[in-house]
């Protein structure tokens, strides 16, 4: 076996944050995790979905972002968008 070649292997502090919530149509279930990585960015955990994204305020602005990342309709993902509004 050949020694493993490791991009990077750090250990860092991190707060999570584990939210549910209902929109207008579905349950959201979230663990939001912040570090000193991803340039202030957050990475929003979709429990229930099993889907994540790193997100920061300016990804929520960009049309469609959460639809993709999520597999949301437009009206859960606008649910989903005003809550992290109001939390990142």
């Amino acid at each position: 076996m050949s020694d493993r070649f490791y991009l990077y292997d750090d250990r860092v502090d991190t707060k999570t944050r584990f939210v549910s919530f209902m929109g207008d149509q579905q349950r959201f279930d979230l663990a939001i995790i912040q570090s000193d990585r991803y340039y202030g960015k957050q990475i929003v955990l979709d429990i229930q979905g099993s889907r994540f994204a790193i997100i920061g305020t300016d990804d929520l602005d960009e049309e469609g972002y959460l639809e993709h990342a999520f597999k949301l309709s437009e009206e859960d993902a606008e649910d989903l968008r005003s809550f992290l509004r109001e939390s990142l």
